[in-house]
């Protein structure tokens, strides 16, 4: 089948931009930023518009965003500015991801939406009342975390200097509709929970690269544990073959 010329027009025009954020703020999958936080959304969106020359990408809705995330990790070094910018650029709407978005009565649960050719995991975590995760690390990779619907608290501490002793919190976020936060291992450790008695939450996870193994940490001991990580759902439809974690994975 011949692709339009209008069609080829603007894959021509996506490749373009790439080539130029790549050539301008190439940033290792295993090369990490302290904050991305720092400074407003237009801060950044300027940033990003000096290297794309007003050619930002827009995200109408979660085809979009997953669209624009493979074509940015097609390539071996990837700009972390940018991969906010598009989880900031999505506005949640339940049309989109309900059909993702499976609870369990007991835990929070990991419901896979993107595999990103291998580079990366998109997922959307469903915390029930009062759920959350272990204190956690993240493997060496870079998270992105976005609140689809209720609210969430971030809960970080520094890394403990030696096994026995209690993990200092460093700091506390409550993170509600739209907001992204994100986190790597120079930043500590964190844990994620829905404090809500009465709303549940929901949240979409960007990891890269992905990994099915992290450490929890005893926060009164330090005490560091390795456990897998299971997904409760693949591609909206429940995974067979998760079985029961006593542990709590990460998130």
């Amino acid at each position: 089948m011949v692709k339009s010329g209008f069609v080829q027009e603007k894959q021509n025009d996506t490749r373009v931009r790439l080539e130029n954020i790549n050539n301008h703020s190439i940033m290792s999958l295993c090369e990490y930023k302290k904050n991305i936080r720092d400074g407003s959304d237009e801060i950044l969106e300027a940033k990003l518009c000096k290297h794309l020359g007003n050619g930002l990408p827009v995200v109408c809705n979660l085809s979009d965003l997953i669209k624009e995330l493979r074509l940015i990790f097609e390539c071996e070094s990837v700009n972390v500015d940018l991969v906010s910018y598009l989880m900031k650029s999505y506005k949640s709407n339940p049309v989109d991801w309900k059909k993702y978005a499976k609870f369990d009565r007991y835990r929070y649960t990991r419901n896979l939406v993107d595999k990103g050719n291998d580079r990366y995991n998109l997922m959307i975590l469903c915390w029930g009342e009062g759920h959350g995760s272990a204190i956690h690390d993240h493997a060496n990779a870079h998270c992105f975390m976005k609140i689809l619907q209720g609210s969430l608290e971030e809960v970080r501490f520094a890394w403990p200097d030696e096994e026995g002793q209690e993990l200092r919190q460093t700091k506390r976020t409550s993170l509600n509709l739209n907001d992204v936060c994100y986190m790597n291992d120079s930043l500590g450790l964190h844990r994620v929970e829905n404090a809500s008695n009465v709303d549940t939450a929901i949240s979409l996870h960007l990891y890269c690269p992905p990994y099915d193994q992290c450490s929890i940490f005893n926060q009164n001991t330090g005490q560091k544990s390795t456990v897998t990580t299971t997904f409760y759902s693949i591609y909206g439809k429940r995974n067979k073959d998760n079985k029961e974690i006593v542990q709590p994975e990460d998130n």
